[in-house]
């Protein structure tokens, strides 16, 4: 049996490979901008101080374009203002190997590591907002209202007054 799914909205995605610093790294500026609108985001990058922040801004940017441009291509309505950072990923590069020379004729082997970033933006539906509230409904206020004063007439001085 096959279940119907909703179409999703399209993402756009843009790469960065073999960027010289580690995944850890990246991921400490790529966890700031993930889930933010991409103007935000944009405006968070330009502000951190992270020596990778400027590589991620380009590929934000990148992404951007790419939505711009192939929305247009497919005959999509695109609505920029609405894009959020779906998703923002530092992948582990090759490493390179290299040595230190040590004390006494000896070397250190240390590992330089390289990273991949992936940054993915799509349409938000919906509202604009992130976190949508809940209202309770009049129904439930009054149901949670009688509850309670029903939990407070049947109080255990009242019941021993009562039997009394």
């Amino acid at each position: 049996m096959a279940v119907a799914t909703k179409a999703s909205q399209p993402e756009y995605r843009a790469e960065a490979r073999f960027q010289r610093v580690s995944p850890q790294k990246a991921r400490l500026v790529l966890n700031l901008v993930k889930g933010l609108g991409v103007q935000r985001a944009l405006e968070t990058l330009a502000f951190t101080k992270k020596r990778i922040a400027p590589v991620v801004h380009k590929v934000l940017t990148s992404a951007l374009d790419n939505a711009k441009y192939l929305s247009d291509e497919r005959g999509l309505d695109l609505d920029v203002d609405n894009l959020y950072v779906k998703n923002a990923i530092a992948n582990e590069g090759p490493r390179m190997k290299r040595i230190r020379p040590a004390p006494m004729g000896r070397a250190f082997r240390y590992q330089r590591r390289l990273t991949h970033i992936i940054v993915t933006v799509a349409e938000r539906e919906g509202d604009h907002a992130l976190v949508t509230r809940v209202e309770t409904t009049p129904a439930k206020a009054a149901k949670k209202a009688a509850k309670k004063a029903a939990a407070k007439s049947t109080t255990p001085k009242k019941k021993a007054k009562a039997a009394a």
